[in-house]
């Protein structure tokens, strides 16, 4: 039985009322080279058995990150997470929780995700952070405009090293409101000079420390750079691991700070869903996008838990809310704080520091090997690769090889004449065994 609850006239009568002619008229925002022209090629109708079955074939053609050496990266990690994070995150009161909108009987939510801004905030070295975002990529998006508001600007300088999802994010959400983005080119070697592109006219600078290359950046001049002209440094993450060893972006002078936290807590899940960290200084708390949970007392002087600041448009009104995101990721948020618990400042330090002993391993084996270059003077747990020819092509036979060797530039950023670039990671799940199978690989492949 099919379920059709409106009828061609039901659908002739909405479009009369919003004042259309046909249903096409209401995606006419969308780019013309992004429209279907043809029905996608699949089945019109199979049951649920024959559904079943072709998309467990079509699963079965996966490799699974656990299943052979694996060093991909490039903004999600294949990090060991405790059996104990999934286990309690799926006990029903936190499974089925939603929005904490009554405080008297959400204090469990409210203090959980209480903790997870001050994990947050600690890790960044900022003053304030929120109870989430959706990602590091929206957060971005999100950071950039919030600039905007505070500047009362509305041109933002994006870094050659920043990840290109992110970039992209930040130009799609810009394009809509009609600002201005300046894109630096890739930048391999963070050679770039980002200062020499701030004048008065600039809101902000995104710049990534680790970059999307893996180097390592020295923020403070930037930052300095910025506030001489009036505008923001917004210091963007992907490796959430990193922060357990790297100097935090808040003592190098960020003003707001957006980051993807997947490192702790949570698998790699095929790209989601992910959660995203956002912090900032605490002068601009009243321009920062999402919800803020507070600690306060009651009546009778016991702590207790509330959302202090929601400014989101389903609460306010729309012209005067700070982000149109309509919930944050609490699950995600939840496994993040579970993890970070677990670990706590010693632990997550010494985890840093295996990720970047494991991969100064690999990338002094890698060097060694014939046609491969090193790009990098300094990186954390990721870092690039020049290999000889087509680097695509390459992780294909490390792949047919079993060895899932990285991330070829050229996928993120094709037609940039960076196809002979691979972005390596290796976290501490990898062994010696794992490093010592993908050399032979890339030895054989090369």
């Amino acid at each position: 039985m099919r379920y059709l609850p409106l009828t061609p006239g039901d659908r002739q009568s909405m479009m009369q009322r919003v004042g259309v002619a046909g249903i096409d008229e209401l995606f006419a925002d969308i780019p013309a080279d992004k429209l279907l022209r043809a029905p996608l090629d699949l089945p019109r109708a199979k049951s649920e058995l024959e559904v079943s079955r072709m998309l467990g074939a079509l699963a079965g053609k996966n490799v699974a990150a656990s299943a052979v050496p694996f060093f991909v990266g490039a903004g999600a990690y294949k990090h060991h997470v405790p059996a104990s994070v999934d286990h309690l995150i799926q006990r029903s009161e936190f499974l089925t929780s939603y929005t904490p909108y009554q405080p008297e009987i959400a204090q469990g939510t409210l203090q959980c995700l209480f903790e997870f801004q001050t994990q947050a905030a600690c890790l960044t070295a900022m003053e304030v952070a929120n109870a989430s975002m959706y990602d590091g990529s929206t957060g971005t998006a999100e950071a950039v405009l919030m600039a905007h508001r505070i500047t009362r600007r509305s041109k933002a300088v994006l870094s050659g090293g920043l990840h290109p999802h992110y970039a992209d994010v930040v130009r799609t959400v810009s394009h809509m409101a009609r600002d201005e983005v300046v894109s630096l080119p890739p930048d391999a070697r963070a050679s770039e000079d980002i200062i020499a592109r701030i004048d008065n006219d600039t809101s902000c600078v995104v710049v990534q420390n680790p970059d999307f290359f893996g180097n390592l950046r020295d923020l403070a001049a930037i930052a300095d750079a910025c506030h001489a002209h009036g505008a923001l440094l917004i210091a963007v993450f992907t490796e959430a691991v990193s922060l357990g060893l790297v100097t935090p972006p808040g003592d190098m002078g960020a003003d707001i700070v957006a980051g993807e936290g997947q490192s702790i807590g949570n698998a790699l899940s095929f790209g989601g869903p992910y959660v995203g960290l956002f912090a900032t200084r605490r002068k601009y708390v009243r321009q920062m996008p999402g919800r803020l949970c507070g600690q306060t007392v009651d009546s009778e002087g016991r702590r207790g838990f509330v959302l202090t600041l929601s400014t989101r448009e389903q609460h306010i009104r729309r012209e005067k809310a700070t982000s149109n995101i309509c919930t944050n990721s609490g699950l995600c948020a939840l496994a993040f704080t579970i993890h970070m618990t677990l670990l706590g400042e010693a632990g997550l330090k010494r985890l840093a520091r295996v990720n970047h002993a494991n991969a100064v391993k690999l990338a002094d084996m890698l060097a060694r090997v014939a046609n491969v270059e090193v790009l990098n003077d300094s990186f954390f747990n990721e870092f690039t690769i020049r290999v000889k020819g087509d680097a695509a092509g390459v992780i294909e036979k490390l792949a047919a090889g079993g060895v899932l060797g990285g991330v070829p530039v050229s996928r993120l950023l094709p037609g940039a004449g960076l196809d002979d670039l691979i972005v390596v990671a290796n976290t501490e799940v990898n062994t010696d065994e794992d490093r010592e199978a993908f050399v032979s690989a890339l030895q054989g492949v090369r």
